[in-house]
């Protein structure tokens, strides 16, 4: 049975100035696989997803999400794929005025005409999945980082999302927390049948959550495979990302480079 695929990048090329920060990117993702983007500081894999969930448009080249060309559309219909999807942010980016359960309702307040007590049922639910049920009523600052990411995971799913995108989600956190978090990942995406799509350089994280991953170097491709394949790769660049050693083919980047992935968050 062949794969459907849900996200196709076909040589998606971007300059900001005159620095090419994504180099001719092609690359499919498949309904219910959970796919990891994985490579160092600078190396345009935050770049790339925002040009996948429609937040920048390419200079060339082209992506499909959800069968839709979304550098094409209209704001009305790239607003319809968004709502299709959801986005777990690396700093979690809750509202710090709203408590737990508004900021997991927000989209359901805002896209569905569904009555209040419908959506805190909802919001109880998707806490609940989190192993946060009973914190409704908390402030953001009353979290920890770790529980601040699991709100924001809750608010991602909230909508039933086909897609969920995750921008560095165990940054910051210890290695338990961060465990916990990959666990959820793992979880979430075969109870709900979703496509998860991570965006990390935690190796420990890309070992445990990946059906296949994706390396970037410069803004190109460098190898994609399941994770066993990764591991065994022949590729001196992917060996040395992935042992982490300092010594290899990999340059230092310069700090205008990581200044410039910064801004680019």
């Amino acid at each position: 049975m062949e794969k459907e695929v849900v996200i196709k990048a076909s040589n998606v090329k971007k300059k900001f100035g005159d620095r090419a920060i994504l180099n001719g990117i092609s690359l499919e993702i498949y309904r219910g696989e959970t796919f990891v983007i994985m490579g160092g500081s600078g190396c345009g894999k935050s770049t790339f997803l925002r040009h996948v969930i429609g937040a920048l448009k390419p200079d060339s080249g082209s992506i499909h999400l959800l069968g839709k060309d979304i550098s094409k559309l209209n704001e009305d219909d790239l607003d319809k794929v968004k709502k299709r999807i959801g986005m777990c942010f690396q700093s979690s980016a809750l509202f710090d005025s709203m408590t737990v359960g508004e900021n997991v309702a927000l989209a359901l307040k805002e896209h569905t005409k569904l009555d209040k007590s419908v959506i805190d049922i909802v919001v109880k639910m998707k806490l609940e999945m989190v192993g946060l049920r009973g914190f409704e009523d908390l402030m953001p600052s009353q979290l920890s980082g770790g529980m601040r990411k699991r709100v924001g995971l809750a608010r991602a799913i909230a909508m039933d999302p086909e897609i969920v995108f995750y921008d560095e989600p165990t940054a910051g956190l210890d290695p338990i927390v961060a465990g916990v978090i990959d666990k959820l990942i793992i979880d979430l995406s075969k109870k709900l049948a979703i496509t998860s799509v991570v965006v990390t350089h935690d190796m420990k994280s890309v070992f445990s959550i990946a059906d296949r991953v994706a390396m970037l170097y410069e803004g190109k491709v460098l190898e994609v495979g399941t994770p066993a394949e990764i591991k065994a790769s022949k590729n001196a660049m992917v060996q040395q990302f992935v042992n982490g050693s300092p010594d290899g083919p990999i340059r230092f980047f310069q700090q205008k480079d990581d200044y410039i992935e910064q801004l680019l968050k």
